[in-house]
């Protein structure tokens, strides 16, 4: 058994913000990691470079835990939320140190201090839950302006300072940070490209936006060997697998095709079953199946079927008759990319081979294998639908193995950031506030009408600010104006908005730490505008107004473009997660050691570092 002071919760945060923080900022570089076996990782990706660590400290795993949440559910903040983690942790320590009688009713200054940290991190996420989005509305918001999905998948070159070029400044500024600055404007236009094959016809981007999200997984092939530059969209759907069975070539102008998710020849038994059976009843059984087979091929031949889809590996018996029957099987076929399959081609997947209909037959423009690197899978492609889709796979090349999962990662986290930036306003708050219902204490704090409060503060879809501290500086001035203006504060919450107004500054100053002439010069220009246009949305642009008035303000568009653009509902969301982390992990007082075998990971990748062998746990 061991105690966990409020020392030792600070030591481990910052034994992980040392890691990630020369990877952070526009100026980070890269992490490598090797293994004892010479397998290296390179990565940027804060998410992936934590992760990666083999770590023993229970804390240390518990936050890389929430990292991990956020990053799967923002996929952008990961390294922004150690720091945040970091400095918030220094400020309570700080603030519990000095609260008068902090050793009062307590057996120790350390449990009184311990006491007094959690109690602030208690009144900082309620005070998150119950006014912090009102102070980013009234007091960030207007600071930004909105883009809409539709700016992403405009193809007409626009003027400069378009919503159309925002858009595209959106993403460039997330790719910087994930893959430098060389493809940062490639992977961003390739990105848009395929937004623009996804989009739903008569439907909102969003859903577009969605599906792309669900099925990321098999929407994309990474090809190593390759320079980035041959990443590009193709037409269809790319299965990674090869045919089992020779592709035969068809004269028709499509081709119909079968899904099918368990065997085409019966088992005699499930995994685990025993049966007795003589030598003549096995032989009846062998012969009943391989009628059955040449039953079915024989209905997929009068359904005019030529390819046969399978997820589950076929017996011999059945590749040899489909051969001899001129259809071509395509078997082990992932279940992400099955399912994609019967999505895009509109069919539902064969369970029970006895039971082929005409409704299970695909028909698709072409089926033909396709060289990709060094391997060999099958591309199919699907007729016109009346969605109108133009349904497309990425192909995401690189040098080498790493690089290519690097890249396809951003692109997932990209789509992920901008699922966030767009998400109604509605659904954005009631899920913020459903996650924060995690002690009494916070359900207590939030308002009586919490589930309606999307319409206290207009934080639209779409909102974004100039990058480079920008959010940070205009909340940290916002909540020392918001410390100031409280009346007959306690002793404790006196300190609550300061607390997180202090906190919020170590992203700046970490961005600027290698130019703190910089930092000084930024701040400068951002409290220029607060006291030049206190309540003027100096760059906001609505659907009514699509051009900003640039004589207002010439440095306007020098300055969003030389920092580059972040999401205010990802911030806010960001801000959201790290409170819960610090509550979360000061909650903690005590730790019991045992030893346990982990399991065994079912599969290593190429870049997977989880071990091998049996580990400790703690």
């Amino acid at each position: 058994m061991e105690h966990i002071h409020l020392k030792n919760v600070l030591q481990t945060v910052c034994a992980l913000e040392s890691v990630i923080l020369r990877s952070f900022g526009p100026e980070g570089g890269q992490v490598l990691f090797t293994r004892d076996t010479g397998q290296v990782m390179l990565s940027r990706s804060g998410a992936r470079i934590l992760t990666a660590l083999h770590l023993e400290h229970p804390l240390a795993r518990m936050v890389v835990e929430c990292v991990r949440k956020h990053s799967a559910s923002v996929g952008d903040g990961s390294k922004t939320f150690i720091l945040l983690l970091a400095s918030c942790l220094r400020m309570i320590h700080a603030t519990a140190c000095k609260e008068p009688n902090v050793s009062q009713s307590y057996n120790s200054t350390g449990a009184a201090e311990a006491s007094a940290a959690r109690r602030l991190a208690d009144k900082l996420l309620a005070f998150a839950l119950t006014e912090l989005d009102d102070l980013i509305a009234a007091n960030v918001v207007p600071h930004g302006f909105c883009v809409s999905l539709e700016d992403f998948t405009t193809k007409t070159k626009l003027p400069a300072h378009s919503n159309s070029l925002s858009a595209k400044m959106l993403l460039s500024s997330f790719f910087h940070t994930r893959l430098g600055y060389v493809h940062c404007d490639f992977f961003s236009d390739l990105t848009c490209d395929m937004l623009r094959h996804w989009e739903f016809k008569g439907d909102q981007l969003f859903s577009a936006l969605q599906f792309l999200n669900d099925n990321f997984p098999a929407l994309h092939t990474q090809v190593s060997g390759l320079p980035v530059g041959s990443s590009r969209l193709i037409e269809g759907q790319v299965i990674q697998r090869d045919f089992a069975t020779p592709c035969l070539q068809v004269n028709e102008k499509t081709v119909k095709a079968v899904a099918f998710t368990g065997y085409l020849q019966p088992k005699l038994l499930n995994p685990g079953d025993v049966l007795e059976l003589d030598k003549t009843s096995i032989m009846h059984f062998n012969a009943w199946t391989e009628t059955s087979v040449e039953c079915l091929i024989k209905t997929l031949q009068s359904l005019g079927v030529s390819v046969l889809f399978c997820e589950a590996k076929q017996s011999a018996a059945v590749l040899a008759l489909a051969t001899h029957a001129g259809i071509s099987v395509v078997e082990c076929v992932s279940e992400e990319e099955l399912s994609l399959f019967a999505r895009l081609s509109g069919v539902t997947p064969v369970s029970d081979c006895w039971m082929v209909q005409p409704e299970n037959v695909a028909t698709l423009s072409f089926c033909r294998p396709i060289l990709l690197g060094a391997h060999r899978y099958v591309h199919v492609a699907f007729c016109d639908s009346e969605e109108g889709l133009k349904p497309c796979s990425l192909v995401i090349c690189a040098p080498g193995e790493g690089q290519a999962d690097q890249c396809a990662k951003a692109i997932q986290d990209a789509n992920r950031m901008l699922l966030t930036t767009m998400q109604p306003v509605c659904l954005h708050k009631t899920t913020a506030l459903n996650k924060c219902e995690i002690t009494r204490l916070h359900a207590a704090s939030l308002p009586k009408d919490g589930a309606n409060r999307c319409d206290i503060g207009a934080l639209k879809p779409g909102c974004v600010i100039p990058g480079g501290g920008t959010f940070e500086f205009l909340l940290h001035c916002s909540l020392l104006q918001h410390h100031s203006s409280v009346s007959n504060p306690t002793n404790t919450d006196v300190h609550i908005s300061r607390i997180l107004a202090k906190a919020l500054l170590v992203v700046p100053c970490q961005i600027y730490c290698r130019n703190p002439k910089s930092f000084l010069q930024t701040q400068t220009r951002v409290m220029s505008l607060i006291s030049k246009q206190p309540r003027m949305c100096w760059l906001l642009k609505e659907t009514q107004n699509p051009k900003p008035n640039q004589a207002e303000d010439p440095e306007k568009g020098a300055f969003m473009t030389d920092t580059g653009l972040d999401s205010i509902s990802c911030k806010s969301q960001l801000l959201l997660d790290v409170l819960q982390c610090v509550t979360s992990l000061l909650q903690v007082n005590m730790m019991f050691r045992t030893r346990m075998a982990l399991q065994k990971p079912h599969k290593i990748t190429n870049t997977s570092w989880e071990q091998t062998e049996d580990e400790t746990e703690d």
